[in-house]
């Protein structure tokens, strides 16, 4: 796992990040590749930095081993190929992570992320103000706000350990 003060040294690359990715997600659809490359930039500079460097190069085997696996998935049609790409670029956060720990706070931004996108999609003025948003007509769901706020509430976590 990475220390609280690795951990704090990226949140605030994730914050930037997340939020690109989400909102990204949200009115497009799509996640922009620019995001996961910075994403990805932000572990071999900042991690370089912060992280011991057999850890660091760790982080760098999962994220390859998480882009393999999500490629398998966005093949198989299960999710979309940038959610691939960012779950591969943010994978090298979660290394040596305690997996309970991680699952919860992924189940959690899941379910609030869902319901949080329902719930605004229903509302008329949040509507009106949003109109251009693909995400309120297309089918699927823009899982890019779960993996930003999975990486988020994770390095908070770390940060200021409450659970």
């Amino acid at each position: 796992m990475i220390s609280p003060l690795a951990a704090a040294a990226l949140l605030p690359f994730a914050l930037f990040i997340g939020f690109w990715v989400s909102f990204s997600d949200l009115k497009f659809m799509r996640i922009p590749n620019q995001a996961s490359l910075v994403m990805l930039a932000v572990w071999l500079l900042v991690g370089l930095l912060v992280v011991p460097f057999k850890l660091w190069a760790l982080g760098l085997g999962l994220g390859v081993a998480v882009l393999v696996v999500t490629f398998v998935m966005n093949a198989a049609g299960l999710i979309g190929g940038g959610d691939a790409k960012f779950a591969a670029a943010m994978a090298p956060a979660f290394i040596h992570a305690d997996l309970a720990r991680l699952s919860m706070i992924y189940v959690a931004c899941s379910l609030g992320a869902f319901a949080a996108h329902r719930l605004l999609k229903a509302i008329p003025p949040f509507r009106k103000a949003t109109p251009d948003w693909k995400s309120w007509t297309h089918p699927g769901f823009p899982f890019g706000t779960t993996l930003s706020a999975t990486l988020i509430f994770y390095l908070l976590a770390l940060v200021l350990p409450l659970f």
